[in-house]
């Protein structure tokens, strides 16, 4: 364990009860009824904020609704990707790559938190959202870009994907209408901490 400047500390492994306390348990219809849209963005979102997308529609609802989006999509959902969640049971009819010009427009859903997953799409100049969602930056390598034989790639894609599971549901976790928002940006910020992915 070690502490990086302007961070919390953070355990490895890191879990909801170490990182938010015993106070940070999950959200549901019980005790809210709020729904909290989440915007994941990432470059070409073909890989990474789309199993982000899938992941939070499974473990956040009814609390979270899950949307994804690209600065430059390629236009297609990568194929190892929509493999390994048609694997895992997740649904993926609906899930395509597309602009995030789609969620800056006055008709578009009014986000409550936008997450950055890639390096390059966190260092470009975002579209104005309606509504000043909450932001960070969580950052993963790119599966995509892997070079191995298939099953080091498909192995690779698991491994992203057990990461990306793994900030989702430390985000689930926190107690959202129990603290302030500063308080609340500096937890998102706190997951996108390296650490939380060390084991």
């Amino acid at each position: 364990m070690r502490e990086r400047p302007g961070r919390g500390l953070l355990a490895a492994p890191a879990t909801p009860d170490a990182v938010f306390g015993k106070a940070g348990g999950r959200l549901n219809s019980e005790t809210s009824m709020k729904t909290y849209n989440v915007l994941f963005l990432c470059t070409g979102n073909s890989a990474r904020s789309i199993m982000a997308e899938a992941i939070l529609e499974r473990v956040g609802a009814p609390t979270f609704k899950a949307f994804s989006a690209g600065s430059h999509p390629t236009g297609k959902v990568n194929p190892q990707a929509l493999a390994l969640l048609k694997q895992l049971k997740h649904p993926t009819e609906h899930l395509r790559s597309k602009s995030w010009d789609e969620f800056a427009g006055p008709d578009a859903p009014v986000m409550d938190f936008v997450f950055t997953v890639c390096d390059h799409a966190a260092g470009e100049q975002c579209p104005l959202w309606p509504g000043q969602p909450m932001s960070a930056h969580w950052g993963f390598s790119d599966p995509a870009a892997y070079e191995g034989s298939e099953t080091a790639t498909r192995l690779h894609f698991a491994e992203i994907y057990g990461q990306i599971e793994r900030r989702i549901s430390l985000f689930t976790s926190l107690p959202m209408e129990l603290i302030s928002r500063l308080a609340l940006q500096q937890k998102v910020d706190e997951i996108g901490d390296p650490s939380t992915l060390e084991d």
